[in-house]
């Protein structure tokens, strides 16, 4: 983005001085708004975020101990503690200086003044302001990698079909910054895809800040993505930047988007057209620079359609779609994801010599998996955590739906009542996700009764 020219307030009891200073200062800058009335500040500062603020010291005929501007001064800084804010006064001396610094201001200029100096003094309280606003996007960003740093994803794991296409249309959009709109079911991997672009993007060096966006309260959908300023509510006890701030330079990646109420979605809307943000609290705008990539997995043109998502939204976030195939669709995928996951939990739960056989790959692959590579990643860890012996058998492995489930008929094919047993049981336990009492209580059984029957059968 191209640097925009900072915004200037003088405050000063002196039409004269206010004249002047805005003449020489406007060629300079974007704003300089001029008030003869301290007690306007709270409100200019409200309306606009200033980068310098120039500040009389006295505004009554006989003040000359700059009592006024030592308080005035306070109440900017509580206002906004980032704030640049050069004192002025014609009843300097070294002592008022040196308060002035310690107070909080940042410099100190007499009036009446040398042009030269006053604009040399302006230039460096610009690059001040910058310096702290920068100070301020990385401590937020660094404080956003800390937090989301627990839980950084893997590579997409893929070579089927289906997976290639994926992998094309994330080479052609990566290195753009074309918004992206990835569509697929819950588990399909979108946000995998969502960091791939970025980590293949000119933006890769930079913060990939991923927001929630079906976890955001209506209370806080504002706050959260746009950022409120001290007292803008009762919880508010500081200034804080919103998504989009802290993503500014990197990639903002809003998932399920579909979930945002229609109400809000306007002033999402606004704020990607503009490329600018409104804190809460406040209304001065604040200039962005993001890479915008959604996710939903709603039918999201049947929302719209519905008018319960906004058609220029829609328009606006998906310059490009990518269609995430849920696993049942990549053939060939299954095995591979099994042996990706299988030796993390191997190691995290210490069973080094656990291997699966060709007879339980198969269940894997016959298995509809309704809730995608999530629950895939699920089973499998379940599955390791369960398993007493070296080998994981079908019987080791509970899925989480029973209407998708592989069937599977009894081991021995015979009509071997013990045989027909242990099938029946394993399958109610299956069922039940091995809740005992549950499946006990199917079967007709005691609880104690069960147990003897699953020592006699070694299940």
């Amino acid at each position: 983005m191209e640097p925009t020219l900072p915004s200037v307030l003088i405050v000063d009891d002196n039409e004269d001085v206010l004249l002047a200073a805005k003449l020489l200062l406007k060629p300079y800058a974007s704003t300089v708004d001029v008030t003869p009335i301290p007690g306007k500040i709270p409100a200019l500062l409200a309306a606009t975020a200033f980068d310098v603020i120039f500040l009389d010291m006295n505004f009554t005929s006989d003040g000359t101990d700059g009592r006024e501007g030592f308080y005035w001064l306070r109440e900017i800084l509580s206002i906004d503690p980032q704030a640049i804010v050069v004192l002025m006064t014609a009843y300097g001396g070294v002592e008022t200086a040196v308060r002035a610094v310690k107070d909080g201001a940042i410099d100190f200029v007499l009036k009446p003044w040398q042009n030269e100096k006053l604009l040399a003094t302006f230039s460096s309280a610009c690059k001040l302001r910058e310096s702290r606003l920068e100070l301020d996007r990385v401590r937020s960003k660094q404080q956003y990698l800390n937090e989301e740093s627990a839980g950084l994803t893997h590579d997409i794991i893929g070579r089927s079909d289906a997976m290639k296409k994926v992998f094309a249309t994330i080479a052609k959009v990566a290195d753009t910054d074309a918004n992206v709109l990835i569509l697929g079911e819950n588990g399909t991997g979108k946000e995998l895809v969502a960091r791939a672009l970025h980590r293949n993007s000119r933006r890769a060096q930079d913060v990939f800040v991923n927001v929630d966006m079906g976890s955001i309260s209506r209370s806080l959908f504002e706050s959260e993505l746009f950022g409120h300023v001290k007292g803008a509510f009762t919880d508010a006890r500081e200034d804080r930047p919103g998504r989009f701030e802290i993503a500014s330079g990197g990639t903002l990646f809003l998932d399920e988007i579909g979930n945002i109420p229609p109400e809000l979605q306007s002033k999402l809307l606004s704020v990607i057209q503009n490329k600018e943000v409104v804190r809460v609290g406040s209304n001065a705008p604040r200039p962005t620079d993001i890479r915008l990539i959604c996710a939903t997995n709603l039918r999201i043109y049947d929302e719209a359609a519905a008018n319960r998502f906004r058609q220029d939204l829609l328009y606006r976030i998906n310059t490009v779609e990518i269609h995430v195939p849920p696993l049942r669709e990549r053939a060939g995928d299954i095995q591979l994801l099994v042996e990706y996951y299988l030796p993390i939990y191997k190691q995290k739960y210490n069973k080094p010599n656990l291997r699966v056989t060709a007879h339980t790959m198969s269940g894997f692959e016959r298995y509809a998996w309704p809730g995608n590579v999530r629950e895939l990643q699920h089973v499998i860890e379940r599955s390791v955590i369960l398993c007493d012996a070296d080998v994981l058998e079908p019987a080791d492995v509970l899925f989480n739906s029973m209407n998708a489930q592989p069937r599977e008929e009894p081991e021995t094919g015979t009509f071997n009542l013990d045989e027909i047993e242990k099938t029946v049981i394993r399958k109610v336990l299956q069922k039940y996700e091995g809740n005992i009492s549950k499946a006990a209580k199917e079967l007709g059984l005691t609880r104690t009764s069960l147990y003897r029957r699953m020592e006699k059968h070694g299940i």
